[in-house]
């Protein structure tokens, strides 16, 4: 029923002369649901206040609260056509006052890390891209019959979203840079092992797939007391995002997952310093996947020690200067960082081995991001002690890579279960760091376990062979002639 809702939404949009791709599709279901999910917000607070007998406060005024402007209903329960806005009043009243006051919280809010200040932040960075104001009361309704009050059924609409991510990366254009596939993110979680009253960070965002994952990776494992939950809740995920859209989603997609107020900031990361990162501003756990060749202004660039035009590469200092002396995180990031000999490369891999323990490099297969035509690697890393070996594992699931042949999470069992025992196989090996080419450090991926190619040919070699076939050609002919 609900995936049929989201069906529905997605075909109102696709006739709507405003939305025209995946990406507006999920960005104006994204502000409705919002408003729905606030509606269901207030009604509990409201009647949690009443059991305790204490008044509640509502945070919107009574004309902006969904029953009142998108869902108006008679005593019977059964929308109020009377005072039901439709069709241009519709749209006037969300374009030039729905919204507006809306955009006012992020002005008021006491702080960042409330959601008064999310709801600021999401209609100031969002408009209504519906045109036609039939279409989105058809949209309303639909999201309406939505329910977001027991937790099931909040584990559903999280999964249906999630799902609308996906096919949004994989409809192309820039879509792909919000989507990270779930089970590489459950397998980095499970390795990394983050533990209740850890700080989680991500400075890429996107749409908050890491954590949504260690969320839940947490809360299935840990004793539900009221102070985990609460420090689940405000103390232990931050993030933050530089594209609007971006930013929009990864709120929703952390409010669906079940966290109320999302301590994420609309940002771009790399405009802060890292020469500025104090204590106060570092984390436990990172995990992340920085936008892959992204490119940077060289004002950017002068917050870095090592100056680099790529985005991942000042993306690695910042992780680094952001984690706690033995904190842990894991990153993806292409493979080429493993190898490049320009000299920001290099000077950034010995910073990265000479101020962490790079504990593991998960090699992945081509076709693992969609789309996105890349071969990257997953960096596990410890700051606070040189790395001396290193555990590499070469991820094989045996079949090409693709939209029908997506990641899953029995193809990283194995890497999960070896890593915790850094077991050597004919997937996996270490190398001693002592050994590596001190001018070039390169870390490149080589299997020793797997039989390599046979060496390419020399040209000389090649027509050797096809001289060698001639005279054998020619033998058997003159022989076939005698014959005859």
């Amino acid at each position: 029923m609900l995936e049929q809702t989201f069906k529905n939404i997605d075909d109102i949009l696709y006739k709507d002369a405003g939305a025209d791709s995946e990406l507006d599709y999920i960005g104006q279901t994204s502000w409705v649901l919002f408003l729905r999910y606030l509606d269901d917000l207030e009604k509990d607070r409201a009647d949690g206040a009443a059991l305790l007998g204490k008044g509640y406060v509502f945070i919107l005024n009574e004309e902006y609260r969904w029953t009142n402007w998108a869902m108006p209903k008679d005593a019977d329960g059964k929308l109020d056509y009377n005072k039901t806005k439709t069709g241009s009043d519709l749209v006037e009243f969300v374009d030039l006052k729905l919204f507006p006051y809306l955009a006012g919280f992020k002005r008021r809010a006491e702080n960042a890390q409330t959601i008064e200040y999310k709801i600021g932040e999401i209609f100031s960075e969002l408009k209504n891209k519906i045109q036609s104001g039939y279409n989105l009361r058809e949209v309303i309704e639909l999201a309406d019959e939505l329910p977001f009050r027991r937790t099931k059924d909040k584990h559903e609409l999280s999964h249906l979203y999630e799902t609308k991510i996906k096919n949004m990366g994989n409809a192309g254009r820039n879509g792909g840079q919000y989507y990270t596939p779930r089970p590489l993110i459950r397998a980095m979680i499970r390795v990394i092992n983050p533990q209740i009253g850890e700080k989680i960070y991500d400075p890429a965002v996107g749409s908050a797939g890491f954590l949504c994952e260690a969320y839940q990776h947490l809360y299935d494992r840990m004793e539900q007391t009221t102070d985990n939950l609460k420090i689940l809740q405000k103390k232990t995920f931050f993030g933050k995002e530089k594209k609007n859209l971006a930013y929009v989603i990864g709120i929703m997609n952390m409010i669906l997952h079940g966290i109320e107020a999302p301590n994420i900031i609309h940002t771009n990361t790399l405009g802060e310093s890292i020469r500025d990162i104090q204590e106060k501003n570092r984390y436990d756990v990172i995990l992340t996947n920085p936008p892959f060749g992204g490119k940077e202004r060289k004002e950017v660039q002068q917050n870095f020690d090592i100056k680099s035009s790529e985005t991942a590469f000042l993306f690695m200092q910042h992780f680094i200067k952001s984690l706690k002396a033995r904190g842990r995180s894991a990153i993806v990031i292409k493979n080429t960082f493993l190898s490049n000999t320009d000299s920001a490369s290099v000077s950034l891999r010995k910073y990265l081995l000479e101020t962490c323990k790079l504990n593991i490099v998960l090699d992945m297969p081509g076709g693992t991001f969609l789309g996105a035509g890349v071969k990257t690697v997953v960096l596990f890393f410890k700051k606070g002690e040189p790395t001396k070996k290193i555990w590499y594992y070469q991820l094989d699931p045996g079949r090409n890579m693709g939209k029908t042949n997506p990641l899953n999470d029995q193809d990283l069992e194995e890497f999960v279960r070896l890593s915790a025992k850094q077991e050597e196989s004919e997937k996996s090996w270490t190398i001693q760091v002592g050994d590596i080419d001190e001018k070039t450090i390169d870390l490149s991926v080589r299997n020793p376990n797997k039989p390599e190619d046979a060496p390419l040919r020399s040209p000389g070699e090649i027509l050797d062979e096809m001289v060698q076939r001639d005279e054998e050609t020619s033998k058997i002919l003159n022989l076939v002639r005698k014959m005859i």
